[in-house]
Formats: structure tokens, sequence, C-alpha cells
């Protein structure tokens, strides 16, 4: 293996900031991507679907569980899928392994949820082998061929107003596998995270960052966020805000 170059501790962060130049190009590159995102038309879902959950019976609907947003990934995990019947796929397994914990989706009234052609009965004994907590249906019919999601894994996005449903994004592919963490998967809703600081349309819903973070058992609580830890997070900014300005 050709390594690169050692170098002197002032040479290694010299190289560091070069890259961090880049890196920062990049972020808000991904901000703007974001933002772009959020002005996608939408699709009005027309068609009716039908899963099978642990409380029977459900529509597209009824996979929001009463939030404003979905995001629904399509899981190959039936006959004839490497692995059946003791294992998913083993990549829509990783990327299961991988969810964060949704109590913080949650918290911005969005909902995941995992589908896939195999029994209810098999998707709840491998999600407890494989100590999953996902919200994970079966499905039969049209929905995966109606969007894209019959071939190959990818992830839909939907909001709903009042009773009516419309899909607002979908990743596939090369960007599906980055998906898990909290803020990949607001990044590909019609909302965003929700924050003050993001390029929105105008009267999205939007609060301060850090205001509304928690521990994932701490949402249900009146006082949705520590106030101590908020008086640091606000003292932390301050403090990085003024050595920005000394240091551009």
């Amino acid at each position: 293996m050709k390594t690169p170059p050692i170098v002197s501790p002032e040479q290694w962060e010299q190289a560091r900031r070069r890259l961090l130049v880049r890196e920062k190009e990049l972020t808000r590159a991904r901000d703007a991507m974001a933002a772009e995102r959020r002005r996608m038309p939408w699709l009005a879902v027309e068609k009716d679907y039908e899963f099978h959950g642990p409380r029977g019976r459900a529509s597209l609907l009824d996979l929001f569980e009463g939030r404003r947003q979905l995001i629904v990934y399509r899981a190959f995990f039936e006959p004839g899928v490497h692995g059946w019947p003791d294992h998913a796929c083993p990549g829509c397994s990783m990327g299961a392994d991988q969810v964060a914990d949704l109590a913080h989706l949650n918290a911005r009234d969005t909902t995941l949820a995992y589908v896939s052609r195999a029994p209810l009965a098999d998707i709840e004994r491998v999600k407890a082998r494989m100590g999953w907590r996902i919200p994970w249906y079966s499905f039969g019919g049209d929905f995966d061929a109606d969007f894209g999601v019959d071939e190959w894994h990818g992830t839909n996005a939907f909001i709903r107003d009042g009773d009516r449903v419309f899909r607002t994004y979908f990743v596939n592919s090369r960007g599906d596998e980055a998906m898990g963490s909290t803020w990949s998967y607001l990044d590909i809703t019609a909302l965003g995270r929700q924050e003050t600081w993001e390029d929105s349309p105008e009267g999205y819903p939007q609060t301060p960052p850090y205001e509304w973070w928690n521990w994932h058992d701490e949402y249900d609580h009146a006082e949705a966020t520590d106030q101590e830890w908020l008086s640091r997070i606000d003292g932390a900014i301050d403090a990085g805000q003024a050595t920005a300005r000394r240091h551009p």
C-alpha cells in the first residue's frame, strides 16, 4: 500500500485546514441541495395500498401514525431473496442496523417505516432476532412497482394534508446507502430539519436549532429540552462566533 507522506504537526494542520475549506463547500452544497428538495413539487397519491402490521390491515395513510410526514424504505425480505428465510437482504439489513433512534424523527412530526413482501410473521421473527425496532409492514399489490422499488431498494418520502397523501421525494442506489441518521432522513423530507437557519419556503415550520434536541426518552415530557444544556449551547455558540470574527 502506497501511503501518504509523514509530516510534522504544523504541516498536518496546514493540510487539514486546506481540506476543511473544501469540506465546508461540500456542506453548503449539501444544504443547498436539501433546500431544492423542499421545493420539489408534490405528487398526489390517488391509489389505495394495503399493508399488514402488528395492528392488522393498514393503508398508506395509517403508516404515518398520525404524523405529518412519512419515510418508507422498501427492504428486500421475501422468498427468493438472498438470506431467506433467516435474514433479509444483507444490504437492507445493514441499512436497518444503522437507523438512529426514531424518537428524534418523531419529534419532527416524521415517521419512518420499512415495508417488505415477506409475511408479517416472518418480519416480526427477523426483527426480534436482529433487535430492530423500526415499524415494518408486509405488503402486496403494486406499491413497489408504483414507487420505483420493485427491482431495487429505495426510500420514498411522503407528506399528508389531512387525509390526502403526496409523494415528495425518492432516492435509491447510491445515496440511499447513506441513510440512517436523523439528519439524513430529515434532509430528504418536504419540511427538512425544520430549523430557522434553513432556506425553506415561507410559512414552513421552523424552530431554533438545538432547542428541540433531546434525550430520546425525554421528548414526551412537558419541558421538552434541558434548559441548562441550552444555556451551555448558547454560550458555546456565542464564543464560537466571537472566535470566527477574530479569525476569519
